[in-house]
C-alpha cells in the first residue's frame, strides 16, 4: 500500500549521501520521530528540472530547520550517482540536505511515486507529521518542477492545527 494522507507513512532504511560531511550515511525514517520530514522525489541525477527544484530547497533548508522540519530528497540513482552530480554541478555543491538513494526502488514504490517500467519517480512531495502521519502530499508529472513557497504554507498551515481558508498565509486569520 502506497503512503496516503491521514496514515502512517511508510518507514524506510536506505543509504543517502551527505554532501556537508561528503561522505554516505544510513537513514531510516523513523530516525527523525518527533520531526517535521519534508520528503521529496525527483526522477534522476543528471536532469535538467532537477536541479532548479533541489537548489530551490535548499535554499530554503533554514525555513523549514525553523519550522522543526528535516528536509530529504530523493530518487531512484546511487548515492555514487548523487556524489557525483552533486561534484559536477556548480549549484549543488553546497547541498545542506541529504539525498536517499532507492536503488532497488521499494522506497519509490512505497510511496507511490515509482514510474515502474522507466525505473524513476515522480515529482512527490510528502509532509510526514512528528507522529509518522502523512498530512499532505502531491505528485507532480515529470516536466513540472515544484514551488517551495508552497510547501512551506501548507507546512505553515498544517502545523496551526487550526481550519485555514484558502490561499491562506502565515500571520492570516484562521477559520473558528
Amino acid at each position: 500500500m502506497s503512503a496516503s494522507v491521514g496514515r502512517l507513512a511508510p518507514d524506510f532504511s536506505v543509504q543517502a549521501y551527505d554532501r556537508t560531511k561528503d561522505g554516505f550515511t544510513h537513514v531510516n525514517l523513523s530516525d527523525y520521530q518527533g520531526k517535521w520530514v519534508c520528503l521529496y522525489f525527483y526522477p534522476l541525477d543528471f536532469t535538467f528540472v532537477c536541479p532548479t527544484e533541489i537548489v530551490a530547497f535548499n535554499d530554503a533548508v533554514g525555513e523549514f530547520t525553523n519550522r522543526n522540519c528535516v528536509l530529504l530528497t530523493a530518487s531512484t540513482d546511487s548515492v555514487f550517482s548523487h556524489k557525483g552530480w552533486c561534484d559536477s554541478h556548480p549549484d549543488l555543491a553546497n547541498l545542506k540536505h541529504l539525498m536517499l538513494a532507492d536503488t532497488n526502488h521499494k522506497l519509490s514504490r512505497d510511496y507511490g511515486v515509482l514510474i515502474e517500467d522507466a525505473g524513476i519517480a515522480y515529482r512527490g512531495i510528502f509532509l510526514i507529521a512528528p507522529n509518522g502521519i502523512v498530512r499532505w502530499l502531491a505528485i507532480h508529472d515529470l516536466p513540472v518542477g515544484r514551488n517551495v513557497e508552497e510547501v512551506l504554507r501548507v507546512l505553515d498551515a498544517l502545523q496551526t492545527d487550526k481550519l485555514v481558508p484558502c490561499n491562506w498565509k502565515k500571520g492570516g486569520k484562521t477559520l473558528n
